[in-house]
């Protein structure tokens, strides 16, 4: 996939994650010339490894006055849902105190709204999107099954079921004997549940994203690795500065993840982007009958069931680039999963560690540089970047061609904090 950078195209993508790649697809399906660029090529981030489910039904922020509650207990575990290693605590204080502004509750509800709109077009967009690259038949419809281990603990997960069902969410709630009837296995300890069948999942995420690259340098497209070290503005286009040398565009969608905030950054723009580091255990296809996917919420984790086998994972790490994995994470949450769902085989494992980006009111950032016109923001998706690639892809389309966009981006404007 990899070419000679002399090729002056009209419109570059950075970044081939899962937005990258969906966006640029968009963008080719309009009739636009587009190169993608990357450091690492295709699928080498947070898109390969992450839990492969399209959480339509997750659009209540990860800032809120619940987590405002718990997130004393959970910091006092460091291999609890929610951490922050000590050596990073100073850096990030400037974001978690916008974090903390945005769960006051009129924001919430704000946020709500907006992650309800990205959630409806993404859902639409979805089906869609995969008949025309060739990837529909990777769609799974399996559900999901939150699990409680007790009545209190449903009853304090309630106020964020009765915000799903005022937007249209369906979800059914369960005892233990309705539980084992969609997933056997569960240990006792779960006394009750919530399943939504609204929720999808993909066969694999990372198999996923290189379907979405071949389909796209199958229709012209052009992927190129290099590194993106800088932009400015340059006349009628934008000067982008690489690894392989200088280019220019017509347009840059800037789409490159947790390493976004970097390149927003040389065109003047501080965005108060974070990194969610996310870890998992990746098992054998035979470690465990799993029919849907089981969320363990009181915890902070899930099991996916993919093509490639069982994942464990999930948690919240907030602890930037640079840090060394810690991958004691992944060994807790897999030690859980083991008491959590009795008959798991839990040997033969793979651990990985990723980076999600995160914005402290829990949405992206989509809209253009207060820089350039020319250059598009479409970053931020923190854990929901698969879950919302065909809404942005549309919305990217709508910005770079001039059409109205479906939604109202104000709240996900990269300049509103």
């Amino acid at each position: 996939m990899t070419a000679s950078s002399s090729h002056e195209p009209g419109t570059v993508v950075i970044g081939a994650g899962v937005v990258g790649l969906s966006a640029a697809l968009a963008l080719q399906a309009r009739g636009l010339a587009v190169t993608v660029l990357d450091r690492e090529g295709p699928a080498a981030g947070a898109s390969a490894g992450n839990a492969g489910a399209f959480a339509f039904t997750d659009i209540l922020p990860l800032a809120s006055p619940g987590i405002l509650k718990k997130a004393p207990r959970w910091l006092l575990d460091p291999l609890g849902p929610l951490s922050v290693p000590p050596r990073y605590a100073a850096r990030i204080a400037p974001w978690m105190w916008l974090f903390w502004r945005a769960c006051q509750p009129a924001r919430v509800e704000a946020a709500t709204a907006a992650q309800t709109a990205l959630m409806d077009l993404s859902k639409a967009e979805l089906e869609p999107f995969l008949a025309a690259t060739g990837t529909l038949a990777m769609l799974c419809k399996e559900g999901n099954l939150q699990v409680y281990e007790s009545q209190s603990e449903l009853d304090a997960s309630l106020p964020g079921w009765r915000a799903r069902e005022a937007h249209g969410i369906e979800f059914h709630h369960m005892d233990a004997a309705e539980m084992a009837a969609i997933q056997p296995g569960l240990s006792p300890r779960f006394t009750h549940g919530t399943f939504t069948p609204g929720w999808f999942s993909i066969a694999d995420p990372k198999d996923y994203v290189l379907a979405l690259a071949e389909r796209f340098v199958q229709g012209g497209g052009r992927i190129e690795r290099a590194g993106v070290t800088a932009l400015r503005r340059e006349g009628e286009g934008v000067a982008i500065e690489t690894s392989a040398g200088p280019r220019r565009a017509a347009h840059v969608v800037l789409a490159a993840g947790a390493f976004s905030h970097h390149l927003a950054r040389t065109l003047g723009e501080r965005i108060p982007l974070e990194t969610e580091r996310g870890y998992n255990t990746t098992l054998p296809a035979g470690a465990f009958d799993l029919r849907t996917q089981v969320t363990f919420g009181g915890h902070g984790f899930v099991v996916t069931r993919l093509t490639s086998g069982i994942r464990v994972g999930g948690a919240v790490e907030l602890g930037g680039l640079a840090l060394p994995p810690n991958f004691a994470r992944s060994e807790a949450m897999l030690t859980k999963a083991r008491s959590f769902l009795p008959g798991l085989n839990a040997e033969g494992g793979q651990q990985w560690m990723g980076f999600r980006p995160s914005l402290p009111d829990s949405l992206p950032a989509i809209g253009r540089s207060r820089a350039s016109a020319r250059v598009t923001y479409a970053f931020g998706h923190g854990h929901l970047g698969l879950t919302q690639s065909a809404g942005t892809a549309r919305i990217v389309a709508d910005l770079v061609t001039g059409a109205a966009p479906a939604i109202d981006l104000t709240p996900f404007s990269p300049q509103r904090f």
